[in-house]
């Protein structure tokens, strides 16, 4: 204070404890400077009050923007009004107990038995040492006290407090307690009061209503209209020291502005507190007159000063809860306190009888669907009404008695203030007093609660969008999503690769067997054999091949793994993708809505969803972007771009798409329940805690009854019974999918698998094609060649062949019939690949002639042909000397081979039957036969 003094200042504002408010009054009652005091709350604590030390010269520079502590007042008058006779007061280690002699000595005087108990900052150690010093009798005796309680502690510690007192058992249902502090939020008494078993009742210092506060907003221009505005709710969050520090800085411009437009400014001076030979500031008297005679309304209501120095202006509010099955533990208002008028309204609980008996009142009410709707209009007859309002109007017109006569407001609107403070719609008729009551979907807000009277709010209010469903993609390959292109192209790349690698592998496999005279591999011998092997393995279909090599069956391990991780990835991903698509939705939330620019959005034009979004995106302090955005888009031309006359209208618009409606989401989701495409959903943001309420004349006598009669339509269930009527959770619409998305465990639809049966139809249309073209193929061969089927033998043909081609040679001599026999190949002793790689250039069959001596004719086995192509052409034999039988390298006509014969005399040959008919060996066409 000091160094501020020495740069030179006109006024002091401070806000501090009494010990610092001392020492600076002190100061500048010597340097003559005025100073505003705002007095602070220990810790959360009751404020006690604060005593200054008179001036020694008489002039006292300090002025209490603050005004006096009256809590005493307050809580006297309370329990003379609650009749207690007995009763216990806690307070903590913060506050005075100084401040509360006056009040004990009031209470002494009326006879009261007054207790007090100091809390500790371990709360849970009060109760605990309780049980450990108290007996039994003495618990109880101290439980039965504990009915009837003050609680002078900040609103954390009362919450720990009657959290102990509950856990304990030391709390009853039938105890009333009674919460005195001037600062608690509506958040911080809702805690009390859920916390607390019986009644409970709080007295706390409140500010002027909304209606009042327009004077703030118009009237002066430096107050913040954010800070005036409770809608808002700042002044729930700033301290009530705070807001008095406020005030006294505005207080002290409108003096320095005064004092300008009198001309009677006085300079600064540079005080030294510090010199005794500093002379105060002559202009301080002036200025402090100045100060004194201002009046200003603030954001804490009406000050000004009085000739002690002191703020008068307070008042206080006393709120109550009755733990009863009529109202559960709903909190009310039950009276005002102010320093003129005293006590405004009763403490005392009665039982509210129905004044409303016979009564015929007139209702007004908007056209809302499903809240009010038209049920018959006959003409002549009056309009009769439908809907969930109406259901609730009827359930309380019975259980009160009356009758109403319902009518539409003339201008079909809900209410709104006009520039010139009168209202229109339902709120202007009751203000014109030309209806007791409103019912539609109206909402409660600060703005028409100060004009008129609600009742207890009988279904919760939020925003929500209206937007058309998105409309369904079909893709009907969306089976190849969960992969990326490029991993196709490598898997379709790999598969002919490795099959190539195969077809390497199996031709050195088979040159290596060859060389050593090993069993040759069984492989495929072809590339496109190979290939086709590769591609089975990859679809997981196919028979098995055998591989010999060792570099065979790490090739084959490689891509079976492959295969494997390949084939569980494609599984997993496409269950994945395939249900993420289905829930697809591009817009979920307020801020989706902001950042997109496709879709236009908008609401009623002049209606309290306008203007909360006026509100929030107007707002400076706001920090997140999002309302900002919002207003900008629903703002735009004045609101005759996006913003629509009606709510149907809205509904209609947002129904023909590219258009999101904000609206209420009670009726946008009674549109979307009954909307005859189902073409609509709902994105349900609650944006704003508010109600809908039945409106009443301000002042009017039946408010509580009909907030009492709501509460017990809540309690039972009714209101439960009515809002399932009109909005079913299961109906023919889904609110909870959107074009594509379905609920869990419902079955797919064709579109996604589309892909799988063109695949199918391709691969079968292209199979039939490449059967025409090999049909075609064969039958151009067959008339150029001549087809060679597999059939039996002729055996007595190819004898009279052979005789007849050895009787054209001279040379030779007729052979004896015994000496020549058909004989089988001992295929058994022949491994596989042996017995089919000398045919390979003649798989039509596997025939081969061979000759014996007759003393050799005992050494082959018998068998009989297998069935392959033949002919009756001759089988040339050559001249030469008698040889070993061998394999002829000569191609037979029928695609056999055969040997020369050893001898040049033809001789007859015969044809020994196999004994024992048919070998087994011979059906097995892959087994070669011999003659």
């Amino acid at each position: 204070a000091c160094d501020l003094m020495t740069q030179g200042i006109l006024a002091l504002v401070t806000s501090t404890g009494c010990a610092s408010a001392n020492a600076l009054q002190s100061l500048t009652d010597a340097m003559h400077i005025p100073h505003l005091f705002v007095q602070r709350n220990p810790g959360g604590s009751p404020r006690t009050a604060c005593h200054l030390n008179p001036s020694p010269d008489g002039e006292a520079y300090t002025l209490a923007s603050r005004p006096p502590v009256r809590l005493n007042d307050v809580m006297l008058r309370l329990v003379t009004e609650l009749r207690w006779q007995k009763f216990v007061m806690f307070y903590d280690s913060e506050y005075d107990i100084r401040g509360l002699q006056s009040f004990l000595d009031q209470a002494s005087r009326l006879g009261l038995d007054v207790s007090l108990q100091k809390v500790d900052k371990n709360i849970s150690h009060v109760f605990t040492s309780l049980f450990t010093t108290m007996k039994t009798e003495d618990l109880s005796l101290y439980r039965d006290t504990l009915r009837r309680a003050i609680l002078l502690l900040s609103p954390q510690g009362a919450h720990s407090f009657i959290n102990e007192a509950v856990e304990t058992n030391l709390a009853s249902k039938d105890s009333h307690w009674v919460f005195v502090n001037e600062e608690i939020s509506d958040p911080e008494i809702l805690d009390l009061v859920h916390s607390a078993l019986g009644r409970m009742t709080v007295v706390r210092q409140i500010f002027p209503s909304a209606k009042d506060n327009q004077k703030c907003m118009r009237n002066n221009h430096r107050i913040s209209s954010l800070l005036c505005d409770p809608q808002e709710g700042y002044l729930q969050m700033l301290q009530i020291s705070n807001l008095y520090l406020y005030d006294s800085v505005l207080m002290l411009a409108n003096a320095f502005h005064r004092k300008l437009e009198d001309r009677k400014w006085h300079s600064m001076a540079s005080l030294n507190c510090i010199r005794k030979s500093t002379k105060p500031w002559n202009g301080g008297r002036s200025m402090l007159d100045t100060i004194k005679k201002g009046h200003i309304t603030g954001l804490t209501g009406v000050m000004e000063f009085r000739e002690d120095s002191s703020n008068p202006y307070v008042q206080f509010e006393i709120l109550g809860t009755t733990y009863s099955e009529t109202f559960g533990k709903d909190m009310r208002k039950l009276a005002t306190w102010d320093s003129e008028k005293g006590l405004n309204g009763s403490l005392q609980e009665r039982p509210m009888g129905s004044r409303l008996q016979g009564l015929t009142l007139k209702v007004v009410t908007v056209l809302e669907e499903p809240f009010v709707m038209v049920a018959e209009n006959i003409l002549g007859q009056p309009k009769r009404y439908k809907g969930f309002s109406i259901d609730v109007l009827d359930a309380l017109a019975k259980a009160l008695g009356f009758k109403y006569e319902i009518y539409q407001a003339p201008d079909g609107r809900y209410g709104h203030q006009l520039h010139n403070t009168s209202w229109n719609g339902m709120i202007g008729e009751l203000i014109s007093k030309r209806a007791d009551l409103a019912i539609s979907a109206i909402t409660i807000t600060p703005e028409r609660e100060s004009v008129v009277d609600f009742s207890k709010r009988y279904m919760d209010y939020s925003v929500g969008i209206l937007i058309k469903k998105p409309e369904e993609k079909i893709s009907i390959f969306s089976l190849f999503a969960p992969f990326d292109f490029a991993v196709w192209a490598c898997i379709a790349a790999a598969i002919p690769v490795v099959g190539v690698l195969i077809f390497v592998l199996n031709r050195i496999q088979a040159v290596r067997a060859q060389s050593a005279a090993q069993p040759r591999p069984s492989a495929s011998a072809t590339l496109h054999s190979a290939i086709w092997i590769v591609y089975g393995a990859f679809v997981q279909q196919g028979g098995e091949s055998s591989a010999n090599s060792m570099a065979m069956r790490i090739v084959m391990g490689s891509w079976w793994l492959f295969t494997l991780i390949v084939c569980s990835s494609y599984t997993a991903n496409l269950a994945a993708f395939l249900t993420v698509s289905r829930m697809d939705n591009p817009i979920r939330t307020f801020q989706d809505l902001s950042k997109q620019v496709e879709m236009s959005y908008g609401t009623v034009r002049d209606s309290a969803v306008y203007e909360y979004f006026r509100a929030k995106g107007t707002n400076p302090l706001e920090q997140d972007s999002t309302f900002a955005e919002l207003w900008r888009t629903i703002s735009k031309n004045g609101g005759a771009d996006n913003c629509v006359s009606s709510p149907s209208e809205g509904i209609r618009k947002a129904k023909k798409g590219n258009y999101a409606f904000l609206w209420d989401v009670a009726v946008v989701e009674y549109a979307a329940l009954t909307d005859d495409d189902c073409s609509v959903t709902v994105i349900a943001n609650s944006v704003s805690s508010k109600g809908y309420g039945i409106a009443l004349q301000h002042g009017s006598p039946y408010r509580d009854l009909f907030s009492q009669r709501i509460l017990e339509l809540q309690d039972t269930g009714d209101l439960d019974v009515l809002k399932q009527k009109w909005w079913p959770h299961t109906g023919r619409c889904d609110l909870t999918s959107h074009a594509s998305a379905q609920a869990d465990g419902k079955s797919l639809k064709l579109h996604s698998f589309a892909g799988v049966f063109c695949i199918l139809a391709i691969g079968l249309l292209l199979a039939c094609l490449v059967a025409a073209l090999e049909l075609w193929w064969n039958s151009n061969r067959c008339h150029q060649e001549t087809p060679k089927e597999d059939k039996e033998v002729n055996l007595e043909q190819v004898h009279r062949r052979m005789n007849s081609l050895m009787d054209e040679d001279i040379a030779h001599k007729q052979i004896s019939p015994a000496s020549i026999e058909l004989s089988a190949l001992e295929m058994g002793g022949l491994a596989p690949s042996q017995a089919l790689e000398p045919t390979r250039e003649y798989q039509n069959t596997q025939l081969s002639v061979s000759t014996f001596l007759p003393e050799q004719s005992s050494h082959g086995t018998s068998r009989t042909l297998s069935s392959g192509p033949s002919s009756n052409l001759p089988l040339p034999l050559s001249s030469s000397a008698t040889m070993p039988s061998m394999q002829c390298k000569h191609r037979s006509p029928n695609g056999g081979l055969f040997r020369q014969s050893p001898v040049k005399t033809p001789i007859p040959m015969s044809f020994q039957p196999v004994p024992g008919g048919v070998l087994p060996e011979a059906l097995d066409t892959s087994h070669g036969t011999s003659i």
